[in-house]
């Protein structure tokens, strides 16, 4: 077993579905020990938005779908009521024993329930509570609910994804929920910041914790990047421009006999590769394209020529040809295809891994890669309250009468 940077870190997740749960997720494969609560005899909200559904040993559903797969790995969970009185007393000695708080309540329901980020911290200085919202803690949206599309829509990502108008197509929403992932990116990053200043700056910090406000809202609208700079330092809107780059062009997915390749010349050098190894260096000269300001400029007629072109190559020999200029190129691939890859299989960006109900399961794996501390220890994303004993009874100190009343109430 490798060593975690974060195997001091105890994490408290109070989130459900999506960009909560990969935020705590995260600082599980860094090593916390992450407690997910869950609501009892339902769970999270993801325990229901399927199917599909991760199988048995005996080929029957369980509860377990993709989103609870794909943002709960290296977690322990447990069932508490926190609409109960009783609940949130345990849940305010769990906060008490925690670094980190995750939860994406609508803002103010925890606030009534004692449990929100002043309470809490007031309970326990060093805490790190973050909280992940739809439009964040403040501004007139604050109170609204809202989920990944949502965002995509109104933070402008669905403006700039998909094919413009004229050629017949209109804003799309990324397949993955990306809104989600972003989010919980950044709030992985401010918890990481927050525990790094608690611990580091004790002088400045007085070894207090933080609290977090990341809205989806707001991550969507930084993660257009290049995008939203275009439109804040010319006034102009960028355009959908389906599979073409906004850079180096030409960069689009171009249709060969058998399908399709995505192609990026990111500089005048890669693009004059990319006419030879097409055989048609003439194009390289041609007025019209002989300078990535020229293609720009003239993207609609570049990208009409080279079709024409691609489509009388074979995929495989059009990859090839790339390969050997040196001109960056892809297939389109579907999932089996990506796991299949032998780069994806190298990297070991799927893992099995034991789990309760299905024996194994299959799931993917954090990209990031440690030179000391390499994160190559998972767990499967765990069944609803199926660390109950270890935790209400290993660490609250709870004797087995006590949690058989919690139970018998319905409170765990």
């Amino acid at each position: 077993m490798s060593r975690k940077p974060f195997s001091h870190i105890r994490v408290l997740d109070l989130s459900r579905v999506i960009a909560g749960p990969l935020a705590a997720q995260m600082l599980g494969d860094l090593g916390a020990e992450v407690i997910k609560v869950e609501r009892p005899g339902t769970g999270d909200d993801a325990r229901r938005m399927g199917p599909p559904f991760l199988k048995d040993r005996d080929g029957r559903d369980t509860h377990e779908t993709p989103i609870i797969l794909g943002s709960n790995r290296n977690k322990k969970s447990i069932t508490l009521d926190l609409a109960r009185p009783e609940g949130q007393a345990l849940a305010r000695r769990l906060a008490a024993m925690s670094d980190v708080l995750v939860e994406n309540f609508k803002v103010g329901d925890l606030k009534r329930r004692g449990l929100d980020a002043a309470s809490l911290r007031e309970l326990n200085p060093r805490l790190v509570y973050c909280s992940v919202t739809g439009f964040g803690q403040t501004g007139p949206y604050a109170p609204r609910p809202g989920y990944d599309s949502i965002f995509q829509a109104m933070g402008g990502l669905m403006s700039v994804t998909g094919y413009p108008d004229e050629e017949g197509g209109a804003p799309v929403k990324t397949g993955p929920s990306i809104a989600d992932f972003v989010a919980g990116q950044f709030a992985a990053i401010g918890v990481i910041t927050a525990l790094y200043d608690r611990d580091a700056n004790r002088e400045t910090s007085n070894g207090r914790g933080q609290h977090i406000d990341v809205a989806l809202f707001d991550s969507v609208v930084a993660s257009l990047s290049h995008y939203a700079a275009q439109y804040l330092a010319t006034g102009e809107l960028p355009m959908r421009r389906g599979t073409q780059g906004n850079g180096g062009l030409p960069s689009q997915m171009f249709p060969c006999a058998d399908g399709g390749v995505m192609v990026v010349c990111g500089n005048d050098e890669q693009y004059r590769r990319f006419c030879i190894a097409l055989e048609h260096p003439e194009l390289a000269g041609d007025p019209r394209f002989a300078t990535n300001p020229l293609r720009v400029a003239n993207r609609g007629q570049l990208a009409a020529t080279f079709d024409a072109i691609t489509r009388r190559w074979r995929q495989a020999d059009l990859l090839a040809a790339m390969e050997a200029a040196g001109v960056p190129a892809g297939p389109i691939y579907d999932l089996k295809q990506v796991f299949d890859d032998p780069q994806a299989q190298h990297r070991g960006l799927a893992a099995e891994v034991p789990h309760p109900l299905a024996g194994s399961v299959r799931i993917h794996t954090n990209p990031i890669k440690f030179s000391d501390t390499p994160i190559t220890d998972y767990t499967a994303p765990p069944t609803l309250g199926q660390h109950n004993d270890e935790i209400y009874r290993g660490l609250l100190g709870l004797d087995a009468e006590a949690l058989e009343g919690l139970k018998s109430k319905g409170i765990v």
